[in-house]
């Protein structure tokens, strides 16, 4: 049962928000891509399919990334007591965890047509080495931007079986999307990640933070405004669009102090409601 308990912890199974950020895109490309004229069957297939993927990626990401971040978490107030960082899991258990969780994944993966499962797998050494640009860079927020939005790529191709420039557009202003949302992540541990040495946009922008966000944010909307237009979406798209998501980059705007590790926190989770408001503004868009 201790192990039960440990392994639910390594694979933060009781934070959801981590697998939802990598949902949500994946949705949002399989909903712009799906023809709704056919049967809605292949559409909640493919749907869960992507959502088990995110869980069983997301978990084995974070175990990777604990085990390449050992000494430094353990330096670190906040993740000091994570499995591998305080030795309750050795580094051999973890890996075998995590292989266990990338094999269920393929499986998972080999429902889908291959030119998506080719395009899946050459995102694999993204995945996996995100961890270790916040040794090298202050943009590891843009390696993870570049990987967490990729099922954008997946959920569109899992249906058209090529790439056009509509979920490329979505796909870049997602990128934007997790570069402030992780910006804001990453102010809780911005006095201890100055201390060890470590880098981020957080970091970078500490002095601007807020004009940063809103350049993302502002980029984000551009884009998924000019994937809406080439994609023919009428009004309706624009209006679900603009008004929430204005209503929510306000709120973490309002909310997010970044001398506040709880303010940091709760800004971020509020960008699960993001991807809601977007997934559901999509399916609307594409059947009214």
């Amino acid at each position: 049962m201790n192990q039960i308990k440990l392994f639910i912890e390594l694979t933060r199974l009781k934070k959801p928000i981590g697998y939802m950020l990598l949902f949500w895109p994946c949705a949002w490309g399989l909903t712009l891509a799906y023809d709704f004229s056919l049967s809605w069957n292949n559409y909640f297939f493919y749907l869960i399919l992507f959502f088990l993927g995110s869980v069983l990626m997301r978990s084995a990401g974070c175990i990777v990334n604990d085990i390449l971040d050992r000494e430094f978490d353990a330096k670190v107030f906040r993740t000091k007591d994570r499995p591998i960082a305080s030795g309750k899991i050795s580094v051999k258990l973890a890996i075998f965890y995590s292989t266990t969780l990338c094999l269920l994944a393929f499986l998972v993966l080999i429902n889908f047509n291959l030119f998506t499962i080719i395009l899946a797998l050459g995102s694999m050494p993204l995945a996996f080495t995100y961890p270790l640009m916040k040794r090298f860079t202050y943009w590891p927020q843009l390696f993870l931007g570049i990987t967490f939005n990729y099922g954008l790529i997946l959920g569109w191709t899992a249906i058209k079986g090529q790439i056009d420039i509509i979920p490329v557009l979505f796909y870049l202003g997602a990128i934007f999307w997790t570069l402030g949302y992780d910006t804001i992540y990453g102010f809780q541990d911005i006095k201890d990640d100055e201390i060890i040495g470590l880098k981020s946009t957080s970091i970078k922008f500490k002095g601007n933070a807020k004009k940063f966000l809103f350049l993302c944010y502002s980029i984000l909307l551009v884009l998924f405004f000019i994937g809406g237009y080439l994609i023919e979406f009428k009004s309706i798209y624009y209006f679900l669009s603009i008004l929430p998501l204005m209503h929510l980059f306000l709120y973490q705007m309002r909310v997010f102090n970044l001398t506040n590790p709880f303010s940091c926190l709760k800004a971020f989770k509020s960008n699960n409601v993001f991807g809601l408001i977007i997934f559901i503004n999509i399916l609307i868009s594409k059947n009214f």
